[in-house]
């Protein structure tokens, strides 16, 4: 009887999702939280569970639009959007905040970020003008949430790379930076001797430490350079993916798999695909 009562609130709930829009997504994401009713493996999940799922997303829609699959792109925004509302659905159960907060929350930095939109100040500014006074602004919000050091708020979560370029950044806009690239150039090599320094040494700990140091120089390189580190990688990865698959085709036209053959023959086809690629 009580299953009976459950299964009668899921059809009334169902039915009364609207067909489109925000409230139906939010309807939907209440009823899979359902403890009684919903999807087991929605209810059991927390922030931190959900949490990879959250930069996995954010992810894929990056590879969306790399790829330029406009097609793809409003399924990956709508996962993505997913994420925000299942963090919110948790929220509100909580009794911490519901969506309507969130919303607030965006819209009214979107605000106080943009006085030369929503206020008095004038449009007419450079855009480094503009960098300066996000910073300063930004510089007030952090003073606001007692985060009193240059480097506060940069997120943990963000990847290694992209958190080494924001952290770089903050310090270079109080003066902490090198002159130009030459300077960075020449840390590189720095940090390289010292790379080989510490393999010689058989420290494995001391190895990752400065195999660290060198991809922070790196990421500074790309930042003098006006480099996106994180995209110059991702070209990377796929010129390697594209090459590496021309050499599997060059080997399968003769029946063989990778594993068939040799570092010799794989580097002579990978220079063939480099050569085509570039006539």
């Amino acid at each position: 009887m009580a299953q009976d009562a459950a299964l009668g609130a899921l059809a009334q709930r169902i039915a009364a999702v609207p067909d489109t829009g925000i409230a139906g997504l939010l309807a939907i994401m209440a009823a899979l939280r359902d403890p009684e009713t919903g999807c087991p493996w929605d209810v059991e999940q927390t922030f931190a569970t959900i949490a990879p799922y959250t930069i996995e997303e954010g992810h894929e829609v990056a590879d969306a639009i790399a790829r330029e699959a406009w097609d793809e792109l409003p399924g990956e925004l709508g996962d993505l959007l997913l994420q925000v509302v299942f963090h919110a659905q948790m929220a509100e159960e909580a009794g911490m905040f519901d969506f309507t907060d969130v919303v607030a929350a965006v819209s009214d930095k979107l605000i106080s970020r943009h006085p030369h939109v929503f206020g008095d100040e004038s449009r007419d500014k450079s855009a480094e003008q503009q960098i300066k006074d996000w910073e300063a602004i930004k510089a007030k919000e952090r003073a606001a949430k007692a985060e009193k050091g240059v480097l506060d708020g940069v997120a943990l979560g963000l990847p290694a790379l992209t958190r080494a370029l924001k952290l770089q950044n903050r310090a270079a806009r109080v003066g902490f930076d090198w002159p130009g690239p030459a300077e960075v150039l020449a840390k590189i090599q720095e940090e390289t001797a010292e790379l080989v320094e510490a393999r010689d040494s058989g420290d494995h700990a001391h190895l990752t430490e400065e195999f660290g140091d060198l991809l922070f120089v790196m990421a500074n390189l790309a930042r003098h350079l006006d480099i996106d580190p994180e995209e110059a990688l991702r070209l990377a990865n796929a010129k390697f993916t594209r090459r590496f698959g021309s050499v599997e085709a060059a080997l399968a036209a003769s029946g063989r798999r990778p594993e068939d053959s040799d570092l010799t023959e794989m580097d002579a086809l990978w220079n063939e695909a480099k050569a085509a690629e570039r006539a």
